[in-house]
């Protein structure tokens, strides 16, 4: 314990500067942190105060409940969309039309086939026959392309084909 009296002591003209050296880095890191701390406590209230004084809390909690809410009409969109392209792909909106003349005497082109299909190629050919003695109307029943129960004219496989090249 001597010993260290007698060395502070014989250096007290170093000890006391280096000292009063370390308080002032001290106190100056003291205030650098007090500025420090103000400034962020300064943008934190910028950053959580909202245009009605919320605060970012309220804001995102907000923001949260309308992307949900968003995200629910985005899917009930969906699914009507889907209901639609069903509906659409079973419609009849693929129309192809050949006007012809079925016997070489009449002229005019008067006579025609009109196929009506869906996006499965199925639906319904009409063939209309005009003659000097009347006009007869025809319909047959298409599935995917081909009549079951009946033979096609070449007239209704054209109207066929050109029904399914007009619309894809």
């Amino acid at each position: 314990m001597q010993g260290l009296e007698n060395f502070i002591n014989l250096h007290l003209a170093l000890i006391i500067p280096l000292f009063a050296f370390l308080l002032f880095s001290l106190l100056l890191a003291v205030i650098f942190a007090f500025i420090k701390i103000a400034r962020i406590n300064k943008s934190s209230e910028i950053f959580f105060s909202g245009k009605n004084g919320t605060d970012l809390e309220k804001v995102i909690l907000s923001q949260q409940k309308e992307i949900k809410s968003l995200d629910k009409d985005i899917q009930e969109l969906f699914e009507a969309s889907n209901k639609i392209y069903t509906l659409a792909h079973h419609s009849l909106h693929k129309v192809g039309v050949i006007r012809f003349n079925p016997f070489k005497e009449l002229g005019g082109n008067q006579s025609f086939v009109i196929a009506l299909l869906d996006g499965n190629t199925s639906g319904v050919v009409i063939s209309s026959l005009h003659t000097r003695e009347g006009t007869r109307v025809y319909s047959k029943p298409i599935l995917e392309g081909k009549s079951e129960k009946y033979a096609l004219t070449e007239e209704e496989k054209e109207a066929i084909k050109a029904a399914n090249v007009a619309k894809k």
